[in-house]
């Protein structure tokens, strides 16, 4: 016998559910097998293995030659096969799931298997190879970030990954007008300078070369070798001064800013148009759930209130009872025993908006010894505690305390003062504990008092271990007087919590921290891909001496061809493509640009002159390119937080809650039913002003009135402007849609976005 029609509907009204929550648009099949099948690939413990055989794979170029810590090649290949088997079970599991002709069409599928199969070939070839005493190239292992790519886990590594594909046509004519601005004056420079007989500090003929010259002028785009490249000129006449300001108002400002504008403005429109199409995605999935639980009640369709509870608790079987009310509470607000179309749509909404539920708790103090709790003394302690004074009163004295930190330690007066503020801020958080409530001073959400804690407490087992060494006969633990100076500075980050512009820019860098780790993958990815080409192409040219060596050769870095150059004078040696910790080293020090060309003329120096196309490969791909999608990027989040600030945007669901913010009974809610007698408190937990009710309950608010990410601010306010009667194309329709689809305009979000 098969599961009851009703229940199958319920497990596929779930799984929609589920999507439209965290924003999934994975085609699956809707029989029974497959959504179960599906809810288990989409289970966190089967994602967080694919991550991990992910990352294994990565890192196996630590292991492999040139390796960072050597292993047998029969290890390293043996690890490979695992993870390309576990890739391609994961793949079958995928299959599984969605529809075959969705699967097939996929062009990520495709590059999975491809990747997987090219993998065991290149690993074949090379252990043959390997055998026979043949050095060969394993040509396969900059596709390993294919996977990280491709899996349908990093949709946002490849929203990355589109916004750049879809930037690379507006970029490449700026680009192009770019680089012939740098030939032009390239060749100005040739003509003006070759024949004057110039020379350089280094005593090399000065632009006499149009190549090399193309080479130091698109360098000076950078700024990376100014006043450098300009001085020979600027020696022989100031006048040429001009030429080289001329150029770098061009082409370092003007040019550089257009780059910027047309990445951002790029960025803006994809970003919208893949915000609606997850809006348009998340109200049809929430419809499809509806329309496979809606019963007729009257005239309309609903979903009746125990099915609704029995949804949610598939969803989101992690909240608790009270939760669940007091969103059914949201649901129907008049209590029919149903849940209409509206209310229904708006569901996923409402779970992913995070809600702290506290259970009210009387002081331990105050049910101890009551009497001295209340009495005058303590009321005054506590009020004086609660009051913006004792903040203010803190503020300077870390401020004071920022000045001795900065002076001499070994004045013994320095040394009593940092004890006079240890316990300064000691008696703080003793007066805090006394005031409020502990656990609830510690609840999760209390993210400052647990960090004053837990600094005020290892730095005050570092001091006293600290000043225990000093009374010995020998001191030389260097590690822990670190550790108490690192501590000392941290303190001064308190401050930032008291200043209301600091907490704005603080929460809108913890708000766009989920995205900055795309970026962070998105850079993982191009820093792995170059690593291993650059490893290929100059391993061993460039070699690490320690400084206490007497080997001969180390003073030009283990190479000839280094002798006397710019490169060895600068003791660049360690900067080497020699293993892959090495290799990320000089890629960040190419992003940061300073100095990149000599690192760039050393590795040509060693090898060709043609070496410094992959430095100028890597300089457009990540600074002109990434750093721009990610300046983009911080900008707009910039723009939405302080925006936010002055509109308080927020939607009918979230604004229901903030007026409920409420303390539920426990023990009432086994009738299913809220409390009449509803608690309203307006105060922050745990905070410096006011108390809570002592009331016995629960106590219900929202963690914050900003969003979590920038994408979710700007889907809300798209999805405000669609009328809720409107159910947008179905589902098919939004899989097929591309950016350059029309949408529905939208002032308000396309004034934000």
């Amino acid at each position: 016998m098969g599961e009851p029609a009703q229940e199958q509907d319920l497990l596929l009204a779930a799984a929609y559910v589920y999507d439209a929550q965290y924003n999934r648009n994975i085609p699956f099949e809707t029989l029974p097998q497959a959504v179960r099948l599906y809810y288990l690939y989409n289970h966190w413990t089967m994602q967080a293995a694919t991550y991990f055989f992910i990352f294994v794979d990565l890192a196996l170029a630590l292991f492999e030659e040139p390796a960072v810590y050597p292993l047998p090649f029969l290890v390293t290949s043996l690890v490979e096969v695992l993870c390309l088997l576990v890739f391609f079970g994961r793949l079958i599991h995928f299959a599984k799931v969605t529809p075959r002709d969705v699967f097939w069409k996929d062009a990520k599928n495709i590059c999975i298997m491809i990747t997987i199969l090219v993998t065991l070939v290149d690993l074949i070839i090379y252990g043959a190879l390997r055998i026979s005493s043949i050095r060969s190239v394993r040509w396969s292992r900059p596709l390993r970030p294919i996977f990280l790519i491709n899996f349908a886990e990093s949709r946002q590594i490849r929203r990355a990954f589109r916004s750049i594909r879809n930037t690379l046509p507006e970029i490449t004519y700026v680009f192009l007008l770019f680089m012939f601005s740098v030939l032009m004056f390239s060749l100005m420079a040739l003509k003006l300078f070759g024949d004057r007989n110039l020379k350089t500090v280094e005593g090399f003929p000065y632009f006499t070369n149009y190549l090399e010259i193309v080479f130091d002028m698109y360098v000076l785009v950078t700024t990376a070798n100014s006043p450098d490249v300009m001085m020979p000129a600027y020696d022989f006449n100031w006048w040429y001064c001009l030429f080289f300001v001329t150029y770098v108002i061009i082409n370092t400002y003007i040019f550089m800013s257009v780059f910027l504008a047309v990445v951002y403005n790029n960025y803006r429109k994809n970003l919208k148009n893949e915000i609606r199409k997850l809006a348009y995605m998340k109200r049809r999935k929430m419809i499809e759930a509806f329309n496979l639980m809606k019963v007729k009640e009257g005239e309309e369709f609903v979903v009746k209130e125990d099915q609704w509870k029995r949804l949610v608790k598939l969803v989101a079987p992690d909240i608790s009872a009270s939760h669940r009310e007091l969103l059914l509470r949201i649901c129907d607000e008049e209590q029919k025993g149903y849940v209409d179309k509206k209310s229904f749509v708006r569901l996923a909404d409402l779970l992913n908006i995070q809600v702290i539920t506290m259970k009210l708790r009387s002081h331990p103090l105050e049910v101890w010894l009551p009497h001295m709790y209340n009495s005058a003394p303590s009321l005054f302690i506590r009020s004086m505690v609660q009051h913006k004074g004792f903040v203010w009163v803190y503020d300077i004295i870390i401020l004071i305390n920022a000045v001795f930190i900065a002076l001499d330690e070994k004045n013994p007066l320095i040394s009593y003062a940092e004890w006079v503020f240890l316990c300064l801020y000691i008696v703080e958080i003793l007066l805090k504990l006394y005031t409020y409530e502990p656990r609830t001073f510690f609840a999760r959400s209390q993210f400052w008092n647990w960090f004053d804690t837990s600094i005020i407490i290892a730095a005050l087992i570092a001091t006293v271990l600290n000043t225990t060494l000093k009374s010995g006969t020998v001191y030389n633990s260097q590690q822990v007087l670190d550790i108490v100076f690192i501590l000392r500075v941290l303190r001064l980050i308190r401050i930032i919590d008291s200043i209301q512009r600091f907490r704005v820019i603080m929460n809108t860098l913890i708000n766009i921290m989920p995205t900055m780790l795309t970026f962070g993958g998105l850079a993982l990815v191009v820093y792995y891909i170059f690593s291993i080409v650059g490893m290929e192409i100059f391993q061993g040219k460039v070699q690490f001496f320690a400084g206490n060596t007497t080997v001969q050769h180390a003073s030009y870095c283990g190479n000839p061809a280094l002798k006397d150059s710019t490169f060895a004078r600068a003791k660049y040696c360690k900067n080497n493509f020699n293993n892959l910790a090495s290799s990320f080293v000089v890629l960040m020090e190419l992003t940061v640009v300073n100095q990149w060309h000599v690192i760039a003329g050393g590795f040509a120096l060693v090898t060709h002159q043609a070496a410094k196309l992959y430095f100028i490969t890597f300089h457009i791909a990540v600074v002109i390119m990434i750093i721009n999608i990610f300046v983009a990027f911080i900008l707009e989040a910039f723009f939405v937080e302080y925006s936010l600030e002055k509109s308080e945007v927020e939607t009918a669901v979230e604004k229901k809650i903030q007026e409920l913010g409420v303390g539920i009974q426990e023990e009432e809610l086994l009738d299913g039913k809220l409390i009449d007698n509803m608690e309203t408190s307006d105060n922050d937990l745990g905070g410096d002003e006011g108390t809570m009710k002592k009331t016995k309950g629960l106590m219900f608010r929202i963690a914050s009135k900003r969003y979590r990410t920038v994408d979710a601010l700007l889907q809300r306010m798209f999805e405000a402007e669609i009328p809720p009667e409107e159910e947008g194309p179905s589902l098919d329709e939004i899989m097929n849609l591309s950016t350059d689809d029309a949408y529905p305009k939208n002032s308000t979000f396309d004034s934000a976005a």
